[in-house]
């Protein structure tokens, strides 16, 4: 997403503008205008892909309902649902492979129950066997492999993989995190141009050209900044590096997610995961487990999750990621039945709700259809703005002079007071970042080699002169 002049003409800019401001914050323009234009030529690509596989993704929700409608909904909806217990063994009869990992009960009238199957041959070690039951009649409808905790099927997974690492692993989710740490830089320094443009420059009536294409340009940018600072900044809470610095600042605050504590008390000899050959039954059983959550208040969709082993208990969580966050979670105790310990995400951290919400509102699951309409039409406005960008740099050209430069120097321009403290955080973000500041390091690096070997060939040719 590149920048353009500021003429009103097709002129490049000059180097000094000849009445000087009063403002000591006008030298940062040039600034940002050569960083907006420099970062966005060199970035575009990587945000271009992902902003294509984003629009994507954001689609995907609602295909998935339309391609998977058989093994998703029943064929009729009953009077009553049979008790979780029938279904998970309805379900171990068509598919007595793997073991049973979680099972989600039928969270509305015409949703089928899934039960998910762990260690099954053919299936990822990451991902899960959904198998679907009609919870009124225990009829098997299909089974499908799930990934993550949103229940991504098959054509979901595979373009949420293209979109995070372009199905590359996790050498390829640095494509992401770098397009990420970048984009909020080029829509700040947009921003920050397209505001401090006369208003003048800004009308598209009557224009033509570069001038007509950088309207439309900067308008657009500027009404979708504040949709792409949020991707990017939510974009890097689960990114590799930036990521795991996020982590470690939110438990150094003791901000980070809580967890609820699934260790049993007494003896429970004979009821963990080993002595159940797979099953999930174990002590006094799924029904009576999901009913002890259920009396905590913790209504669909629900997850429940079997012991880990024979000193663990139940755990029971709702997995609504819709407005209101339906997050609480309880751990059940497989021999009494009794609820050992209650999470509420309403104790959550204040920065564990926001890093919820935020990720959320990011895949799309927040508001729904809304949500996922609004992502993709950021989605579009960014790969409009990548091909206005590349369209103002071409139309930017002179003859063989295709796409010139910035002029350099403008930071010669910015006073101290300024420019160091500017510095200071640009360091600092780097840090907790880095695939922003290492190639911003690398950048400023080359570009002051090139400017100095200018600088010399300029004065021997003074000197020849």
């Amino acid at each position: 997403m590149t920048s353009a002049l500021t003429r009103t003409t097709d002129e490049a800019p000059k180097a000094a503008d000849p009445t000087p401001s009063r403002s000591s914050w006008a030298p940062l323009r040039p600034l940002m205008l050569r960083l907006h234009f420099y970062a966005g030529l060199l970035v575009a690509p990587f945000l271009l892909v992902a902003a294509c596989t984003g629009l994507l993704y954001a689609a995907s929700f609602q295909a998935e309902k339309i391609v998977y409608a058989d093994e998703l909904t029943v064929s009729e909806v009953g009077d009553t649902k049979l008790p979780i217990s029938e279904q998970v063994t309805a379900a171990r009869k068509a598919h007595p492979e793997g073991t049973v990992a979680a099972v989600r009960p039928s969270p509305e009238d015409d949703a089928t129950t899934r039960v998910l199957l762990s260690g099954v041959k053919g299936v990822d070690a990451d991902h899960t066997l959904a198998v679907f039951v009609d919870p009124y009649t225990a009829e098997v409808e299909g089974a499908l492999e799930q990934y993550g905790s949103t229940g991504a099927l098959p054509l979901r997974t595979w373009i949420s993989g293209l979109h995070r690492n372009l199905h590359l692993g996790e050498t390829g989710r640095l494509y992401s995190e770098f397009a990420a740490s970048w984009l909020w830089v080029i829509a700040s320094a947009g921003l920050v141009m397209w505001f401090t443009r006369r208003r003048a420059q800004r009308k598209l009536r009557g224009t033509s050209g570069r001038r007509r294409t950088l309207g439309l340009h900067g308008g657009v940018g500027a009404w979708a900044a504040a949709g792409f600072l949020f991707l990017s900044v939510t974009g890097l809470t689960w990114s590799t590096y930036a990521g795991a610095n996020i982590d470690v600042l939110r438990t150094e605050l003791h901000q980070a997610t809580p967890s609820i504590s699934a260790a049993a008390g007494g003896d429970h000899s004979g009821h963990g995961a080993s002595a159940s050959a797979g099953d999930a039954e174990h002590g006094v059983g799924l029904d009576k487990i999901l009913a002890a959550a259920r009396a905590e208040g913790l209504g669909d969709p629900v997850e429940i999750v079997p012991p880990a082993d024979e000193s663990s208990t139940y755990v029971v969580k709702q997995v609504g990621r819709s407005y209101p966050t339906k997050q609480d979670a309880v751990a059940v105790d497989p021999t009494s039945g009794e609820v050992t310990d209650v999470l509420r995400f309403a104790d959550y951290p204040v920065l564990a709700k926001l890093t919820r919400w935020g990720i959320d509102l990011h895949t799309g699951v927040l508001f729904g259809l809304v949500n996922q309409i609004a992502l993709m039409l950021l989605a579009l406005s960014l790969i409009l703005l990548i091909v206005w960008g590349y369209r103002m740099w071409w139309q930017r050209g002179r003859g063989s002079a295709f796409g010139r430069p910035i002029p350099r120097g403008a930071w010669q321009k910015v006073s101290p007071l300024i420019l160091l403290p500017c510095v200071a955080a640009i360091a600092v973000l780097g840090y907790y970042v880095p695939l922003l500041g290492i190639p911003l390091a690398a950048f400023l690096v080359v570009d002051i080699v090139l400017g100095e070997i200018s600088h010399r060939r300029g004065r021997r040719a003074d000197a020849a002169a």
